[in-house]
């Protein structure tokens, strides 16, 4: 829990959540109250940092009995949860109206006073001191709750009602900006989803189709089995124990985690050459596939190709391509359209329990078309890929950049008080992400070493 080890502006006061608001809960909804259909109750699997997510399940409420009236929720609330992922807390947006609150999830309902502004106090809540005071008043031992007592007990710093409505507007730039690059970031999954379904379908070349055992595909595709165009094998996982098969290890060894990253360019772990000899580790060429044949979570069944020579685990099978009218690139991009297929074989009577095996993925059918068909689609995906890869390191510094902001405006020690909120608008938001961009290498660097309020705004240096 982050603290304050310095002395606060004197105009600052430090008060609980209770001298300024008093924490409402929700209505006690039974479980067969709830309907398929009406006013959405929010519960505390809907409550998430970025705002209320209705994607999760959504439990209803058929009609507003008159006893409910007073647990509707209003454009601005600020919800806490009370048990569970205790202390995460958002705010209501007009696009979540109508909307009910269940007993588990809080709302702060401000007393009236200049004391605090609804904005403000959502941020100061996404504190690490605040959430860690909230925790330290939860109870349970198998599942944590925290009471409104509890939250109402909560200490945190308050400036004066106009320096927190500049700390607010600066530090929902920020949050803009992110959210910005999150429906970016969906929106990239959502047309590389479409795409593999069409491309790989239809193919580039409007041609008809044929039936196949993979499904419909264009008529001049082959369809081989993967062990025709690639010799198929997996590797092993030398001892721990054994300090002479891992220290100071040169020879790059790769684990199943390592398959999200789609195309691998770097080791985590080293084997040593006595681990390669004892232990019959294959060396895995450059350019070659690599599949997830067992795993937890969502690992099984992923792909990713590797740009360098390496030994792998067992969990990993590897495809070294031994033909030369394949492109590895575009038989990435197929294996990623059959993602949900080899899990689901993965968990059949023929194939071993929870796992894939070489002997299978030899006979796996893969469509091959011309080699410049496949460069074309494989071409369409890499530039997808990058696209991504831009939002998601920009998604990431604009995230560190909104932590490291948040600790230091709610601890004073940057001030935001010559800011004119005026200023604070679109060439502003534009200023904060265009500094996230790695190329300008401006904003992670020097946000965190300082923050310099101008004459003409805020800029990260």
């Amino acid at each position: 829990m982050q603290t304050i080890d310095h002395e606060l502006p004197p105009s600052w006061r430090r008060l609980k959540v209770g001298d300024v608001c008093k924490l409402e809960g929700g209505f006690a909804f039974k479980s067969k109250e709830y309907k398929t259909e009406g006013i959405p109750v929010v519960r505390i699997s809907n409550v998430k940092a970025g705002g209320l997510d209705w994607r999760s399940k959504v439990y209803w409420s058929e009609q507003l009995e008159p006893e409910l009236q007073r647990y509707l929720l209003r454009r601005g609330d600020v919800l806490i949860s009370m048990t569970g992922n205790i202390g995460e807390t958002c705010q209501v947006r007009e696009s979540d109206l109508p909307a009910l609150l269940n007993q588990r999830v809080g709302r702060f309902a401000i007393n009236g006073s200049e004391l605090i502004s609804s904005e403000f106090l959502l941020f100061a809540s996404k504190t690490d001191e605040f959430r860690g005071r909230v925790s330290g008043n939860a109870y349970g031992a198998v599942q944590q709750n925290v009471s409104g007592k509890g939250i109402e007990a909560v200490e945190f710093s308050v400036p004066p009602l106009p320096e927190q409505q500049k700390i607010a507007a600066v530090l929902g730039v920020v949050q803009r900006a992110i959210e910005q690059q999150e429906r970016l970031l969906q929106l990239s999954a959502e047309l590389k989803k479409t795409l593999l379904h069409q491309l790989f379908t239809q193919g580039l070349r409007g041609e008809p189709q044929k039936k196949t055992e993979i499904g419909p595909v264009p008529e001049s595709w082959e369809l081989v089995p993967l062990g025709s165009l690639a010799k198929i094998g997996n590797g092993s996982t030398p001892k721990r124990d054994n300090e002479a098969y891992w220290q100071e290890g040169t020879i790059p060894w790769l684990n199943s985690a390592k398959i999200h990253e789609r195309f691998i360019t770097e080791a985590d772990q080293f084997v040593t050459e006595l681990a390669v000899n004892e232990c019959h580790l294959p060396r895995v060429k450059p350019g070659s596939l690599l599949i997830a044949i067992t795993g937890q979570g969502k690992t099984l069944g992923n792909s990713a190709l590797v740009s360098f020579e390496t030994c792998i685990n067992q969990h990993l099978a590897y495809a070294l391509f031994t033909s030369s009218n394949v492109v590895p690139e575009f038989v990435l991009w197929f294996m990623e359209t059959r993602y949900e297929h080899l899990r689901s074989v993965s968990q059949a009577g023929g194939s071993t329990k929870g796992a894939l095996t070489c002997r299978y993925l030899k006979t796996y059918p893969v469509p091959v078309p011309s080699l410049d068909e496949q460069r074309e689609v494989a071409h369409v995906f890499a530039a997808l890929d990058r696209k991504e890869k831009v939002h998601e390191r920009k998604h990431a510094t604009l995230t560190e950049i909104f932590r490291t902001l948040l600790h230091r405006l709610m601890t004073a020690q940057i001030r935001v008080n010559s800011l004119d909120l005026l200023e604070l608008g679109l060439d502003k938001e534009r200023t904060i992400q265009q500094s996230s961009c790695p190329a300008k290498g401006r904003a992670k660097a020097g946000l965190l070493e300082r923050q310099t309020p101008t004459e003409e705004g805020f800029i990260l240096s």
